[in-house]
This record gives structure tokens, sequence and C-alpha cells, in this order.
């Protein structure tokens, strides 16, 4: 891909906008989707949330200030995204955000396409119990691969508080996957 500098003004030119968000698009798709797809659990719910990301994106492009890398500024609105949708349907549904993270975990052994082992839905759960913020840091970190600074940049705080909140994760899910294995 062309310099980030040199690719944000294609993104945001009226003539080349369509053109430079399709390669935007091409390029981050599957990195978002996973992301979201942690936050959400569902293929489906995921698919929504990616939509509403690239929408947003796409209406936002030629506001971005460059204040971030192109990446986690999308990556923060992703994270966004999927937060307020899992909020919006526990709240749809009446119950606390915890227990509605709880039924998204319980009904990943019935989502044909979830093909972990039990050992993966467990770490799922453990996830899922976890506050947002750790739920967050933990998959940047461990699955996405993130380092501190761009998280820290992602979800607008301190290394050292996401550097805690990781360590606090790894500590709670040690703990619930030793309690929930024989």
């Amino acid at each position: 891909m062309v310099d980030e500098i040199t690719f944000i003004e294609q993104l945001q030119d009226a003539k080349t906008k369509e053109i430079a968000f399709k390669k935007l698009v091409s390029e981050y798709k599957e990195r978002l989707y996973w992301h979201i797809r942690k936050i959400v659990i569902s293929h489906d719910d995921a698919d929504d949330v990616l939509q509403n990301t690239f929408i947003k994106i796409f209406r936002g492009i030629d506001n971005f200030k460059q204040e971030s890398q192109l990446f986690s500024w999308m990556y923060r609105i992703a994270t966004n995204e999927a937060i307020s949708f899992i909020n919006k349907r526990a709240k749809e549904k009446n119950v606390d955000i915890s227990d509605y993270n709880q039924q998204l975990t319980s009904n990943l052994n019935s989502d044909s396409l979830f093909n972990g082992n039990e050992i993966e839905i467990l770490l799922q759960k453990a996830i899922k119990l976890l506050p947002t913020k750790q739920q967050l840091v933990f998959n940047m970190k461990y699955f996405d691969n993130l380092k501190y600074k761009q998280i820290a940049e992602i979800l607008e705080t301190s290394e050292g508080a996401l550097k805690a909140s990781y360590f606090h994760a790894v500590k709670k899910i040690e703990e619930f996957i030793k309690n929930n294995t024989h």
C-alpha cells in the first residue's frame, strides 16, 4: 500500500475517495471483522457491526486529523460500534451487560461458524466475564498482537493502565480456566 499520508489524501479527495476506500476495505475488513467478532461473538452481528463501522469510516474520513494512525482510528470506531451494539442488545433484552455477555458465550457451542474446541470455548467464556476494558485489552494484545502503544491510541488511555488491565485479565482468565477444568 502507498504511504499512509498519501493514502489518507486519496481517501479525503472526492476524485479518488471511492477507489481508495475500496482498497481500505479490502486491506482491513478481515482484521476489523475478527476484532468485532471477539466482542459481539455472533458472525451475523459482527457482519452488521463491520458494515456500520465502514459506513462511519467513510463518512468520517474527511474529518480524520491524523493525530493517530489510520489503523488505530478505525479500530477505535470498530471498538465503539461493537460495544454500543452489545450495550443496545443487552438493553433491548432488559439484562445486565455481564449477563448478556454470558448468554453470548453459552451460544458458542451451537454456532456453526465457531469451530473452537472445549478449551477455546472456556477461554471465550472467561474473557466475556471480564470488565469491558480488560476484554478489549486482552483481545487486542493476545489475539491481535497489538503493541501497548497501539492499544493506548485506540482506547485513548495510558500504556501503564493497559499493562495493569492486561495483567489483571490474564490472572482472572487463568483462575477461571483452572476452576473450570477437571
